[in-house]
């Protein structure tokens, strides 16, 4: 036993020595950490059996009351680390992946037997009615690392940001009044997205055909479009353009400031739910005299 684990210490100080500038080397010596801490806990495990039951008919009686009672007493440890199994049986997600899991939305940086860490980012105005709260109200790095149990892949859909395909569509909502050139403020939509956000040439070739050819879907042409919508109000221009899973807000910051910027030289305005009175029906005020 000493041996054993002597061997996996010294292995894993290895392993963390290892230069890490080159690309991945992360993930590599993470997974050769994984494979040195199994190899060593499988031979712990047959080391103490084979010490403890040298009698076959003993062995079998002992290792059933041994299952009966831990798969009584450690349920929810069992399914999550059965839930570790599944995650890489089933490439769920990596380390470095972003996701959400458990109702936490963030970077894995972390998988163990039983848990998953997350650095966990904010999440936009659309959600921020979930929970937890948050007072990062875009997809950025809140500071905090959050543990999550292994059988939430169970009981809970896995979101994966950036599996097969890094990016993400995005779109940005324009209200515009009915009276203002409406093509004038869709070509400064399309002309800000075109210039911020992924182009089509800016996209490898393996990865859509990957992505095609595993789930047999189109993605179709990911150029920036702008779609009209119309309201009681105004009409909402929506655009729709690519975005890396990672730097989305730096993208719509740009966008917006330009937006912002071409608009006001177009003398076009955003539209808001306000009230105009364009007339008064005529007011007569008569005054009535009574007695001293």
């Amino acid at each position: 036993m000493a041996v054993v684990l002597s061997f996996s210490t010294i292995v894993r100080r290895l392993l963390a020595r290892t230069p890490g500038e080159r690309l991945g080397a992360g993930k590599v010596r993470f997974w050769s950490r994984q494979a040195v801490g199994l190899m060593a806990g499988a031979i712990l495990v047959l080391g103490i059996v084979s010490i403890w039951f040298d009698d076959p008919a003993r062995l079998t009686t002992g290792l059933g009351l041994v299952t009966a009672g831990v798969a009584f007493a450690l349920q929810r440890v069992i399914t999550a680390v059965a839930g570790y199994f599944v995650i890489l049986r089933g490439k769920t997600f990596n380390v470095g992946d972003r996701i959400v899991m458990g109702g936490v939305r963030g970077d894995v940086i972390a998988l163990s037997f039983m848990q998953t860490k997350i650095l966990e980012m904010g999440q936009p105005p659309p959600v921020d009615s979930a929970e937890p709260a948050m007072w990062v109200h875009s997809r950025q790095f809140t500071g905090r690392i959050v543990t999550v149990s292994n059988d939430k892949i169970f009981d809970e859909p896995i979101y994966n940001y950036t599996y097969h395909f890094p990016y993400v569509w995005e779109e940005i909502r324009l209200p515009v009044s009915y009276r203002d050139d409406r093509a004038q403020a869709e070509r400064i939509l399309l002309d800000a997205a075109r210039r911020h956000a992924v182009q089509q040439h800016e996209i490898a070739k393996g990865d859509v055909a990957q992505l095609e050819r595993r789930y047999g879907i189109q993605i179709g042409d990911v150029a920036p479009r702008v779609y009209w919508r119309l309201t009681d109000n105004w009409l909402e221009l929506a655009v729709r353009f690519l975005s890396p899973d990672h730097g989305t807000r730096e993208i719509k910051d740009a966008m917006s400031r330009e937006i912002l910027a071409r608009l006001d030289l177009a003398g076009i305005g955003i539209a808001s739910a306000t009230y105009e009175i364009t007339g008064l029906p005529a007011i007569t005020v008569e005054r009535k005299n009574g007695p001293a």
